[in-house]
């Protein structure tokens, strides 16, 4: 389990770098003063940026539930399972959402909780 565990936060450590990749560096006029400052003034974001940021706050809420279920849980198989199927669908979603695959991308999502729901089901309930 600490294989997956760490595979989604590395995932998750690279989509924080995403947004201010796409606001600040891959533009046409890349202002890297603007990266050194305080950002008070950010410069407008693209379509890529903005559906980065969203991803990420997606990424958010998304690990607040698998990080306890994969510590609670971390022992049983049909955990490890729904591990496996969640960070992998997460691995799928980051660059559908990027390229705004509508249906695919929500496919993607529900297969990922499909994956939580697995390892919550194999949680060792009293």
């Amino acid at each position: 389990m600490t294989f997956w565990i760490l595979v989604a936060l590395g995932l998750y450590v690279f989509q924080t770098l995403l947004p201010p990749l796409f606001r600040y560096v891959l533009r046409s006029d890349p202002r890297i003063l603007a990266t050194v400052g305080a950002r008070d003034d950010p410069p407008e974001t693209s379509v890529y940026g903005a559906r980065s940021e969203r991803a990420l706050r997606n990424a958010n809420e998304a690990l607040l539930v698998f990080l306890p279920l994969a510590l609670l849980g971390s022992e049983a198989e049909g955990a490890r399972l729904g591990a496996q199927i969640f960070v992998l669908a997460r691995i799928a979603y980051v660059p559908a959402y990027l390229l705004g695959v509508p249906v695919l991308r929500s496919a993607i999502w529900t297969l990922g909780v499909a994956g939580l729901a697995l390892m919550a089901m194999a949680l060792p309930w009293p």
